[in-house]
């Protein structure tokens, strides 16, 4: 892979970048960097397991896909991604979208790999959902290696790490209970005992740690009986900010990403880490996606939008941008907001190839594309083409390729599937969306001299080799001519009566796509309307 030039790294602004940078200077830095021992760097994604994958699943793999990417073309080392899958974590309430909820009821409290599947498809309800995650991961070609952490604990790998923790746990405990409310700090433990009576995952508080027996003693609740249980092997879960310290450890993790809600979490793992004479990650909080009101998206409540919603609507190229952008600042997902970004993916694609070498690193496609973008022409945006579908009343593809052809007749579904995808985005947005809430709005006494000058001037003042920017202008002097104190509100009345909505595309550019002969059909139309 050919390597950026060490003399224009501190020239590259992209956050990728600059998240390399800082796991690279965490290992001496560009000039004197040093491979930790393991022989590789690992970047480690979470994913908790209770439910199905979900948008934020992705962002944070295509988010830490692009610091890998970042990272690989900055130095000579193997940069690998793990996702780990919590799948020990005990069950704590029963997810709205399962069949088989009373058996998953009786089982609440035991660890998802222990659980039967609800689906009845796999070997348990974590094995079902470590399954969904890895497909869905898989769907999108992402180069990681897939973690359990019931098998981690199970076949020993973390034991020796665990010991480490049991050694130390006044330490932990120190840093831990000054964060916890009083009523908690009773019975708080690093360890959680599997119970051998019910299967569960057992919040209660220890009664011993013997580190030298590398066991603890709680006493079980179904029978109140002293029980000793040895750390190792699986027989204890760690508690989740002391289970998150010991992962990083045991693996040898160098970078993670997390949202805002984790910042304790990662402050305390991270003090659990030096406390026991380990390195922590280098870590990026993430601010959190916000539905269109502001509140925060929550897959309990339902107000967010998932993955399969956005590729119904855009390509994953564009959910791929929405995650590039601005990762520290706060954004609004919801369904307005795909249209825009395809638009910009658009936008970001067409100005790439023109961009000085230094200013590709920087751009979104560089990153999204691991700097080896696709072919993809599209001189009409998602907005007009949406807008094409609209004035066409149509889901006929062929229909819509046949406008297209018109406009430009070097483009077909075979030497540009990209936009052939387009169109298909664009016609179930129209059908969802647009269609739904369409209200024509008719000519009346009071604007049909602004309609017959608006046909009048296409008829006579506007030809087929006409710019674009040409259409727009002579359209802007009509909307003057009638002394619209807002130019907007005479597009929107244009908009309203020729497209059903109050908003739409940049007419100059839409008139051009659809045609000027249609465009003239159209308004006709409306005219003798009015005039029955």
């Amino acid at each position: 892979m050919h390597k950026i030039d060490k003399s224009i790294i501190k020239d590259i602004k992209s956050w990728p970048f600059s998240e390399a940078v800082k796991i690279i200077d965490s290992f001496g830095g560009i000039e004197k960097f040093v491979l930790p021992a393991k022989g590789y760097i690992l970047l480690e994604t979470g994913y908790g397991p209770s439910g199905l994958p979900h948008i934020g699943t992705f962002g944070e793999v295509v988010r830490t896909t692009m610091v890998k990417n970042s990272l690989e073309n900055l130095i000579d080392a193997s940069v690998k991604i793990v996702t780990f899958s919590d799948d020990m974590d005990g069950l704590r309430k029963v997810p709205d979208n399962v069949p088989n909820k009373d058996m998953l009821k009786k089982n609440i409290g035991k660890p998802l790999t222990s659980i039967p599947d609800p689906f009845e498809k796999f070997q348990s309800f974590g094995h079902h959902n470590n399954a969904k995650l890895r497909s869905f991961l898989d769907e999108f070609n992402f180069d990681y290696d897939f973690v359990s952490s019931t098998e981690k604990y199970r076949e020993g790998f973390f034991d020796s790490t665990i010991i480490e923790i049991l050694q130390n746990y006044e330490r932990i405990l120190e840093i831990i209970l000054p964060t916890l409310r009083k009523e908690r700090k009773s019975n708080y433990s690093p360890f959680l005992p599997i119970s051998k009576q019910t299967g569960k995952v057992l919040q209660v508080k220890i009664d011993e740690y013997r580190p030298k027996h590398n066991s603890v003693i709680y006493t079980e609740p179904t029978n109140q009986k002293k029980v000793e249980v040895l750390v190792t092997g699986g027989q204890c879960k760690m508690q989740w900010k002391v289970d998150w310290a010991m992962r990083w450890m045991a693996l040898g993790v160098d970078y993670e990403m997390c949202g805002k809600d984790l910042t304790e979490s990662v402050d305390l793992a991270s003090k659990i880490c030096k406390a026991i004479g380990k390195k922590s990650p280098v870590n990026l909080i993430y601010e959190m996606f916000l539905d269109e009101k502001g509140e925060k998206i929550s897959k309990s409540i339902g107000n967010g939008i998932g993955v399969d919603e956005w590729l119904r609507y855009g390509s994953p190229e564009s959910l791929s941008l929405y995650m590039y952008q601005k990762p520290k600042s706060a954004k609004k997902l919801f369904f307005d907001v795909i249209p825009k970004t395809v638009d910009e993916y658009i936008s970001h694609y067409k100005s790439y190839d023109a961009l000085d070498p230094l200013k590709k690193y920087d751009s979104p496609i560089w990153h999204i594309h691991a700097g080896s973008p696709k072919k993809f022409k599209s001189e009409i945006s998602f907005n007009s083409l949406t807008n094409l579908v609209s004035i066409c009343n149509t889901d006929d593809k062929e229909i819509i390729w046949g406008f297209i052809n018109q406009y430009d007749n070097e483009i077909s579904p075979t030497n540009n599937p990209e936009f052939d995808k387009l169109i298909d985005y664009a016609i179930n947005y129209y059908k969802d969306f647009v269609l739904p809430n369409k209200n024509y709005l008719k000519i009346d006494d009071d604007n049909i001299f602004i309609f017959e000058e608006l046909r009048d001037i296409l008829k006579f003042k506007i030809n087929k080799n006409s710019s674009a920017e040409e259409i727009q202008t002579l359209l802007y002097e009509v909307g003057k001519k009638y002394k619209f104190s807002n130019l907007k509100d005479f597009f929107k009345l244009i908009y309203q009566v020729i497209l059903g909505q109050e908003q739409g595309p940049r007419l100059g550019s839409f008139i051009k796509l659809f045609g000027v002969e249609e465009t003239i059909n159209v308004i006709e139309k409306a005219i003798e309307l009015k005039k029955l």
